[in-house]
């Protein structure tokens, strides 16, 4: 095995940033959903996880992915595996691998075939690798999930388990314990005498080349294994178990005949190997990246669990279509599986919860290829880029992610002629830069005695590669999977004990948010405040008072009440004073509570009704909802320019700060004639984010406070879900969604524009407002905007002709505002700061927590004023025209939802866009309540808005910004080498 000079950083070194306008295009997530970027994103923030510089050839993997995903995907595969294995051996392929693969199949020859229903011996064991990587679904959540069968061949994944780096053979002690460990739980050999490998009677025979494959049988097997090579296949008297991932076919005569006679057992099952024999699936991987994945894949069936490993779904369509062609579905060519659960992003459930009521059941065709509006519905764009598909005679016709509009136009005109074609749901693996790594890891399954499915599930675990389709052996960069509960392996809690079962997944989930947060900030204490806002427990809980509880709960689990002691350590108390504000001597006050209060009602029950940015659709059910066919999405970008403009004159800094535009033009893959919005933007019109630019000291840096202006179709209107409705496309109101962030930031023009006058920012302020977040445009301004930055083509219309370039301003971060006034009647007084994957995510986290507890000092101040001290609590006003009630200042608890916290709404939102490009974001939400009414229905206006929450979360986002834009921030570069221990 020869050392490999690459390693990880070369693949980053190789990732070239993107230069100019269009180079870097970011699909909707709704069209494609791309890989989870590990190490650097394209904007240069790094992702500090399961790399490390001073063991690069290590892949870590927790304790919690092994035994929440890992392992209880392999018991799922294996068992599914064995019960097909099983079928095809009993002469019942048809509705499994498919029986026309199993013809000229090296692996299945005839011999072999009429023999194998009668082995009453064999336990059909399977050793051969899997191809699994992380992939990210609609909930923003990075899965690992299956892609099938290893594509570099039935053998690789388990001979490479016998290493531990380049070159570096495991010690032979524990390589023969591994086969040791089969022959005892597989086949029953004593501990003792499966110690003795020879004395048991083992061999091992080497791969032979396949022509097909030259890389599939490099590897060089480990040094200690020559004394247990097959000198002569003629000659197996001594031989009890063989292992060999040979084809049956190409073993010799005499090992054939010991094994169907039960004379010798072969390891693994030879039938276990005809996923990689078939004759057309190997004519496929010419032309499709993966193919040899696809037949392992279409054996086990779809899984969108949370627990577990993702399996995507595979199989077969047949569509009738105009043509002479075949009537019906060929079953020999494998599983027919013609419909398709599809779930989305704005679902109203939590990110963790699997989706299974409100999802939408159409035949896969439909869901790949069609736009039309009753298909698409309300959050339903065909998902072809996101597919691969092949013909009945095993031709690729599609590789979706690389596919183009004219590509897939190719595609539809095939299918609609009718006949039978393959298809895979195919979300692209994780990638170093842009470079795909694949888990290659063994399955050890097996029929016990009692045909029971049985999994080794810390058995071999394989290695990790990292190549491009098509590189050679020299460009690839090996890992080996570097697994903590292998080491530390812990019985899981009995089932008869749910409450300390979910005690300890809570503490686990706090543990590891405050692990996190110090890792990213780099502080070995977090200021006490901080510590508590990142924890999933009871409001009025102290950090104390989480940790004793925590350890009550937990009493007998011995490393975790240790961590919870440890715990304690990780706060330190603080002192902050409400005079070390910046802002809110101008938002604590009437004045500012009216003024957002009067902002959202003319933003939201105005003249601006048609905000959707598909607006108007030309259905004729559609167009009787509407009294005239403008879209006034456009007017609005216009008022809010102007305001501005207006704003920038009345402290004097005209020609200073500036208002535009940024410009774009909303293109897809498929046509959408039917949005009149899209139908305008493939001609001259454009769609745009409306910036205003106040500056800062240094011009080099800005922070972004953002929104969106757009809003959502009604549900109860179109008739999604449970509503009845007449499928109208009609916009809501969008009072909570998203006025009440577009009103912050209107508010907050003024208070930073006094700040850049005097001189108090040290970077600018961004004040954008995105387009397009709501579907079907679906984030089309933060892709734009990010894609910008990114690209370095960042450019500010200021009128007619001309424009500002901002390209060389480096965006320290973003804060993204979407649904801030509405307070959960569930869970009161709480919202999040939800921030990216980043540290300096974790920083502008750090710098909204500040700010929500300066304004908890500062309320219990403001609240014994003369028009405050006798005040009530605030009260929801159902009238836009009665202003609510004088109540005191509402101290909202504002809670830190890293990106894994399963309440987390970051991907619900423009944020998640930011935070996969490398862009530093936090998203500011109200504790999202997914029972309620308002959220993309009629209900959406001025009833659900509670000024006195609402006034406060907004008050907590300015001052945010201001101090992003007034501190200094560590040197990231600095706190990831100590991190990743470069």
């Amino acid at each position: 095995m020869t050392k490999r000079a690459h390693q990880w950083p070369d693949l980053l070194g190789k990732n070239v940033p993107p230069t100019g306008a269009g180079s870097f295009p970011i699909a909707a997530y709704s069209e494609f959903m791309p890989a989870p970027r590990i190490g650097r994103k394209p904007y240069g923030t790094w992702v500090l996880a399961f790399l490390s510089e001073s063991k690069p050839h290590l892949w870590q993997v927790s304790e919690r992915e092994e035994q929440q995903f890992l392992r209880p995907g392999l018991e799922n595969i294996g068992r599914q595996l064995i019960n097909d294995l099983v079928a095809v051996a009993g002469g019942k392929a048809a509705n499994h691998i498919g029986m026309l693969h199993l013809k000229d199949n090296p692996y299945w020859p005839a011999v072999l075939a009429e023999a194998a229903g009668k082995l009453k011996h064999e336990p059909f064991l399977t050793l051969s690798p899997l191809a699994l990587s992380r992939t990210q679904d609609d909930k923003g959540r990075s899965r690992w999930t299956l892609f099938g069968g290893s594509d570099q061949g039935p053998s690789r994944g388990f001979w490479q388990s016998f290493y531990g780096g380049p070159a570096s053979e495991l010690p032979a002690t524990r390589g023969r314990a591994i086969l040791a460990n089969l022959l005892t739980k597989i086949f029953a050999v004593p501990a003792a005498a499966g110690r003795n490998l020879k004395a048991a009677g083992l061999s091992i025979l080497p791969d032979l080349a396949d022509p097909g494959f030259p890389d599939w049988n490099a590897t060089e097997l480990p040094g200690w294994m020559d004394e247990f090579l097959l000198k002569d296949e003629n000659d197996v008297s001594h031989v009890r178990y063989l292992l060999t991932f040979r084809p049956f076919s190409k073993l010799s005569k005499a090992i054939q005949d010991a094994y169907l006679q039960g004379r010798l057992n072969l390891l693994p099952y030879p039938g276990s190997l005809v996923f990689w024999g078939s004759p057309h699936y190997r004519q496929l991987a010419r032309g499709l990246p993966g193919a040899m994945e696809i037949p392992l894949l279409q054996s086990i069936a779809r899984h969108e669990s949370n627990r577990g490993l993702r399996v995507p779904q595979s199989g077969w369509m047949f569509e009738a279509g105009e043509g002479k062609g075949a009537k019906k579905h060929d079953a020999s060519l494998g599983p027919l599986r013609s419909g398709f659960r599809r779930s989305h992003r704005w679902e109203w459930l939590e990110r963790n919860a699997d989706p299974e009521g409100d999802v939408l059941d159409q035949g896969i065709g439909r869901v790949l290829f069609s736009a039309h509006p009753d298909d698409v519905g309300l959050y339903g764009k065909p998902m072809a880029r996101n597919a691969q598909v092949w013909s009945a005679d095993f031709h690729a016709l599609l590789h979706g992610p690389v596919a183009l509009g004219g590509d897939i136009r190719e595609v539809i005109e095939i299918v609609a002629a009718g006949g039978s074609f393959g298809y895979r749901m195919y979300y692209p693996p994780m990638t170093i830069g842009d470079t795909p790594v694949i888990w290659h890891r063994p399955l050890v399954a097996w029929r016990d005695a009692k045909g029971t499915a049985q999994v080794i599930a810390d058995g071999p675990a394989g290695y990790l590669c990292a190549s491009q389709p098509g590189s050679s052996l020299e460009d690839e960069v090996l890992f080996w999977p570097d697994i903590e509960a292998l080491k530390v392996a812990e019985p899981p809690l009995p089932s008869r004990s749910p409450g300390k079962a979910e005690a300890r997944a809570q503490a686990h989930l706090n543990l590891r948010k405050l692990t996190l947060a110090r890792q990213l900030l780099g502080s070995g204490k977090l200021p006490e405040s901080f510590a508590r806002s990142l924890l999933s427990a009871d409001r009025e809980s102290s950090f104390e008072d989480w940790v004793e509880s925590a350890s009550k709960a937990n009493t007998g689990n011995a490393p975790l009440t240790a961590e919870l002691a440890s715990a304690t350590k990780m706060a330190t108390p603080e002192k902050l004073k409400p005079n070390q504000s910046l802002t809110y001597h101008a938002t604590a006050n009437r004045a500012f509570e009216v003024a957002y209060w009067d902002t959202i009602t003319r933003l939201s029950m105005g003249e601006y009704t048609t905000k959707n940015n598909a607006d108007v659709t030309v259905d004729p059910v559609t167009l009787k909802h509407r009294e005239r066919n403008s879209r006034d999405l456009d007017p609005l970008g216009d008022y809010l320019i102007a305001y501005y403009i207006d704003a920038i004159a009345k402290v004097g800094m005209t020609g200073k700060a500036q208002s535009g535009e940024h410009r774009f033009q909303w293109r897809t893959d498929f046509d959408f004639e039917w949005m009149g919005g899209w139908k305008l933007n493939q001609g001259e019109a454009a769609e745009r984010n409306i910036v205003c630019v106040i500056p800062g000291k240094n011009r080099k840096e800005a922070v972004v406070l953002g929104d969106h202006y757009d809003t959502a179709y009604m549900e109860d209107v179109y008739g999604y879900g449970d509503y009845k409705g007449d499928h109208a496309r009609v916009a809501a109101a969008g009072a909570d969604d998203n006025c009440s962030a577009t009103a912050t930031l209107m508010l907050a023009a003024p208070i930073f524009l006094e700040m850049s006058k005097r001189g108090e920012l040290e970077c600018d302020i961004w004040l954008v407002h995105l387009t397009g977040e709501e579907f079907p445009s679906d984030c089309l301004g933060a892709r734009n905007l990010s894609q910008s930055l990114i690209e370095g083509s960042m450019k500010l219309g200021v009128g007619g002709k001309k424009s500002v370039d901002l390209s060389g301003t480096r965006v320290r971060g973003v804060y993204v505002m979407d649904m801030i006034a509405h307070n959960n009647d569930n869970r009161r007084d709480v919202f999040q700061m939800a921030p990216g994957t980043d540290p300096q995510s974790m920083w502008l986290a750090f710098q909204a927590q500040r700010a929500a507890e300066l304004w908890k000092l500062g309320c219990e101040g403001w609240n014994e004023a003369p028009e405050r001290k006798n005040a009530k609590r605030g009260r929801r006003s159902s009238d836009p025209a009665k202003l609510p009630a004088l109540a005191r200042h509402l101290a909202p608890l504002g809670e830190v939802r890293p990106y894994f916290d399963p309440k987390s709404t970051l991907f619900n939102t423009d944020g998640q866009v930011f935070s996969d490009a490398g862009v530093p974001v936090v998203l500011f939400m109200e504790n999202y309540d997914i029972t309620r009414q308002g959220y993309h229905d009629q209900h959406d206006t001025m009833e659900n808005i509670d000024l006195d929450y609402g006034s406060a979360v907004a008050a907590i986002c300015i001052e945010a910004a201001a101090r992003a834009a007034t501190e200094t921030p560590p040197d990231f570069e600095v706190l990831r080498k100590k991190v990743m221990g470069g």
